[in-house]
């Protein structure tokens, strides 16, 4: 799913980029461009934020190593 249309940023990517320590909408922003230009995709990127470190949390819970979920959402654009 896009979360960012202005810059064809996907959830996916997003996802992508907390495993490699992009934990903040201000990282996301400084490597994806996620919320630099109208801002209106901020709330739906501090969500899969927020679900990649729940997912993350989960997964250290249980000793196991942090593995992103792929979307299952389609990502083609409409």
């Amino acid at each position: 799913m896009y979360v960012c249309i202005c810059n064809a940023v996907t959830e996916r990517q997003i996802s992508q980029a907390y495993c490699e320590g992009a934990c903040s909408l201000r990282a996301l922003r400084e490597r994806l461009g996620v919320a630099g230009c109208c801002g209106r995709c901020a709330s739906c990127a501090r969500d899969v934020l927020g679900r990649c470190k729940a997912e993350q949390a989960a997964e250290a819970a249980s000793g196991n190593d942090f593995v992103p979920t792929p979307s299952t959402v389609d990502e083609t654009p409409a």
